[in-house]
């Protein structure tokens, strides 16, 4: 007789947690937007401007990256910036080829001029934290390993300015963009130039709900379960939230006058859900003398620009998105 595997956890439309330690990540939620979680194959000719592949950085580890290359123009420089992305989804879930993130990062590569690498990162609760950080790390020094002649990934070669990386990831994957420049700041990055850091609405919370957790309005990005149960279920056994992954200007994190980071752009919502929280490690940045710029989305909330559907039927959201890019764009132009 077969026994039955029993749920012990999950979050509502995204994932479910078995006694087994198996996961099931087949989503549950209203059909009609399943699309936006499907798997879109590589291309190597241009679409909409841009082409994409997969590349396998380390065959030992499996880690994988998807490259976005834009088309050139006529006016770009001869190479292109690399925008190493970290996607979000509390740990837990997403990967780089889903639609909602093809859809932005072939939007963003076109709009930047840059070339992004997103990366495969292992999930939790089969990969607790830091795994996922371990991955982030593991790509910024592939890339610098691609850099001096170690390995070779065509389009990089041919394409990239090494001398222009810069780290960037939404929601738990802003949380990575730290961790990696955090990290990074004790490696030898040579002849990789680590210019910047783009957190985008990053999932800096604590113990302790803030105001915005108990005034903002929850959105099917991000609602109180979600925050509680994907992290709950990546942070290491034991661990709350107000650990250094996730509260990096609490107690129990380095001392940010003592990190050794690149420049941020420091990119929140302005009816995020951890807006509190978020603006507390700006502050801690500023008070910390670090090179920090804020760029605020207004009205919008929390991975505001993933939503097709949203930038297809309402123009604050398609707006607040275009300037979202052209800022990162001035940004990234400026190192």
């Amino acid at each position: 007789m077969v026994q039955e595997k029993k749920v012990i956890d999950g979050v509502s439309g995204w994932l479910t947690v078995f006694d087994d330690g198996s996961v099931d990540r087949t989503w549950t939620g209203p059909p009609e937007v399943k699309f936006m979680s499907d798997a879109v194959p590589p291309h190597s000719d241009f679409i909409d401007g841009v082409a994409t592949a997969d590349v396998t950085a380390d065959q030992d580890s499996g880690l994988k990256l998807r490259i976005y290359l834009p088309e050139k123009q006529e006016n770009d420089l001869e190479k292109f910036p690399v925008l190493l992305h970290f996607h979000g989804g509390g740990f837990c879930i997403s990967k780089a080829d889903w639609f909602m993130y093809y859809n932005t990062y072939t939007r963003l590569a076109s709009a930047a001029r840059a070339i992004v690498v997103s990366v495969y990162l292992r999930f939790a609760p089969e990969h607790r934290l830091p795994a996922a950080c371990d991955d982030g790390l593991a790509a910024l020094l592939w890339l610098r390993s691609v850099a001096s002649g170690q390995d070779h990934e065509p389009w990089l070669n041919e394409h990239a300015d090494f001398n222009r990386v810069f780290l960037i990831g939404d929601s738990s994957g802003g949380n990575i963009v730290h961790q990696v420049a955090e990290r990074a700041g004790k490696e030898n990055l040579t002849p990789l130039r680590l210019a910047g850091a783009i957190p985008i609405h990053p999932g800096f919370c604590r113990s302790k709900r803030s105001k915005s957790e108990l005034e903002q309005p929850e959105t099917p990005f991000l609602t109180l379960d979600m925050v509680d149960k994907f992290l709950k279920l990546a942070l290491p056994v034991g661990a709350t939230k107000d650990h250094p992954i996730t509260c990096p200007m609490g107690e129990a994190a380095p001392r940010l006058e003592e990190v050794n980071l690149p420049p941020y752009l420091y990119c929140v919502a302005e009816q995020d859900l951890v807006k509190d929280t978020q603006m507390e490690f700006y502050e801690a940045m500023k008070r910390a003398n670090k090179e920090v710029e804020m760029f605020v989305s207004h009205g919008v909330s929390h991975s505001f620009y993933l939503n097709k559907i949203a930038l297809e039927i309402d123009p604050k959201t398609g707006e607040e998105t275009q300037k979202l890019f052209q800022g990162i764009k001035e940004f990234v132009n400026k190192y």
